[in-house]
């Protein structure tokens, strides 16, 4: 069975991400975003499935900086851990590191424009659409930014 790690940042990059909860039935899965109290219960539901970074937030840009360090560290460690054959991601920025790193190590790297965006690029769907395999957008109007990618409709 083919290992899929999907991860994002917390808030409605997850709620994107937990659209495709369909596929955890059908692949070996792991789910990684940032720990906060909205999806404490998570671990409840699916255990040893998934993990969870720092929550950082960049308007404290200082502390952020550090965490993001850690976050890059703890990416690693997790990536060498599950070992995916895929990488399934809305963003934000939880997501570039593990998608750069698992690139690098041979795993196929698929991302999902937020659906937020009708007319503009996102920091991580610029720093991530030149390694992705499949790069998917939710609105038609994003092919014009991102001409190589593939339209895929809402996934709401």
């Amino acid at each position: 069975m083919k290992k899929v790690l999907f991860i994002s940042s917390t808030g409605g990059h997850l709620s994107e991400l937990m659209q495709l909860k369909e596929m955890f039935k059908k692949y070996d899965y792991h789910i990684i975003t940032e720990k906060d109290k909205t999806n404490e219960k998570l671990k409840e539901k699916y255990k040893d499935k998934i993990s969870y970074l720092p929550y950082g937030t960049r308007s404290k840009i200082i502390s952020y900086i550090f965490k993001y360090i850690y976050i890059c560290i703890k990416s690693i460690y997790l990536y060498i851990k599950i070992r995916p054959r895929y990488i399934i991601t809305t963003g934000t920025h939880t997501a570039g590191p593990i998608c750069y790193f698992g690139k690098i190590c041979g795993s196929k790297i698929i991302y999902i424009e937020t659906f937020a965006n009708i007319n503009k690029k996102t920091a991580t769907g610029r720093l991530i659409y030149p390694i992705a395999d499949l790069f998917i957008v939710q609105w038609e109007e994003m092919l014009k930014l991102y001409p190589k990618a593939k339209y895929g409709g809402s996934i709401y």
